[in-house]
């Protein structure tokens, strides 16, 4: 889906909401809809079960809670205001090929 700047947190040991956390960017609302409901539908294939999304009609965030990884998909904008991976990962965030 060709998300863009992807990166993959270790969350073991700072919080008890999720083991992982993974933030991406889409250039555009629709774009971020499109990579949201592609790692939905990878997830649910992958057996994934009490998948939550949030956002995905407004295209600006979505927040995909599948129990142990969290997903965020920004458009670019939006995760440079909320800076998720800087609060999260203390800078040791790893990026990923996207």
């Amino acid at each position: 889906m060709k998300a863009e700047d992807t990166v993959s947190i270790d969350l073991a040991g700072k919080t008890s909401i999720a083991d992982y956390m993974v933030v991406t960017s889409g250039r555009s609302d629709r774009h971020v809809g499109s990579v949201a409901d592609r790692v939905v539908r990878d997830l649910e294939k992958a057996g994934v079960k009490r998948i939550r999304v949030e956002g995905l009609k407004q295209g600006d965030w979505v927040l995909i809670d599948a129990g142990d990884v969290i997903v965020h998909v920004f458009r670019p904008e939006v995760r440079d205001f909320y800076s998720l991976e800087k609060m999260w990962s203390g800078g040791k965030a790893e990026k990923r090929p996207s």
